[in-house]
């Protein structure tokens, strides 16, 4: 009679097994903690660092706990959730971010309603340019017009994303979990956008428009057919990533026009028990850890 089944929460794509899967297949050796929590391993400076990204801590000492016994470096952790680590050694390092999340719906109506009124008056306008969308797993090669366009934007403005080997490394360990819609103009491409697939949850990878895909709207109807998509085959969450709006404001808009809600991450803490000594500094993170 009644559905007790709890909400599923949103997954982050760095702590997948398919994300881990894609790591070692670039010769990479992550390690998975007795909690569940996936460490990564780098080097800042020349230092070795341990790193817990997106890391879902229900139990933060003894997530805590289990990454010391397995370095006696630093550990940088970025929980998914605000969290006091003060009360475990951790200092605060770099405040919260914000992550734009959609609850897929089947039901398209209702999930369409949800729509800001901009967005949705350029969903109609792309759905009335007769464009051809197309929708099949990445292909695995380096040289698609998608990956080259992305690698041409982050040289054009200055910042780095996931290297395309692991892209790529992501869709050849885990059959159909990197979804690529493309839309057309005759035959010409004029946009597309990656979809990252890890179990109830689906993550916006790349994504990329041309001048004449922006005139009709391109980029908007790709991603409704990807939030449809998603929802018919079995995600509860589209994950859009970070929301910055002073940075890329238009950016922020157009993910948040899909009706998205925003969440705040839990920033980037540092675990290192040679700073104890530091520890009466955690009132700092009252002011720059909780948004």
């Amino acid at each position: 009679m009644f559905d007790c089944t709890p909400p599923i929460a949103p997954a982050p794509l760095i702590q997948s097994a398919a994300f881990e899967a894609a790591l070692r297949a670039c010769g990479e050796a992550p390690v998975r903690l007795d909690c569940g929590t996936l460490m990564l391993r780098r080097k800042l400076w020349g230092v070795p660092v341990a790193m817990l990204p997106r890391a879902p801590m229900t139990d933060p000492a003894r997530t805590l706990a289990h990454a010391r016994d397995l370095t006696r470096g630093p550990v940088l952790v970025s929980p998914l959730t605000p969290l006091a680590l003060s009360v475990h050694g951790a200092l605060p390092m770099v405040s919260p971010a914000s992550q734009a999340l959609i609850s897929l719906q089947t039901d398209t109506g209702a999930m369409r309603a949800a729509l800001h009124g901009k967005w949705r008056n350029r969903l109609k306008h792309g759905e009335k340019a007769g464009l051809r969308v197309q929708c099949h797993p990445l292909p695995r090669r380096s040289d698609h017009w998608l990956l080259h366009a992305d690698a041409a934007q982050q040289r054009e403005r200055g910042y780095r994303s996931v290297p395309v080997p692991l892209t790529l490394g992501y869709a050849a360990t885990t059959p159909r979990a990197a979804i690529l819609f493309e839309a057309f103009q005759g035959p010409d491409p004029v946009a597309a956008l990656l979809i990252l697939r890890h179990g109830a949850t689906a993550t916006y990878h790349i994504g990329h428009t041309t001048h004449a895909g922006r005139a009709v709207s391109a980029h908007t109807l790709l991603m409704w057919t990807a939030m449809c998509w998603c929802a018919d085959h079995g995600h509860h969450w589209l994950d859009l990533g970070l929301i910055q709006t002073g940075t890329a404001a238009g950016l922020a808009r157009f993910k948040l026009g899909t009706g998205a809600h925003v969440r705040s991450l839990g920033g980037t803490w540092l675990h290192w028990p040679p700073l104890r000594a530091l520890r009466g500094l955690a009132w700092l993170d009252r002011k720059t850890m909780f948004p």
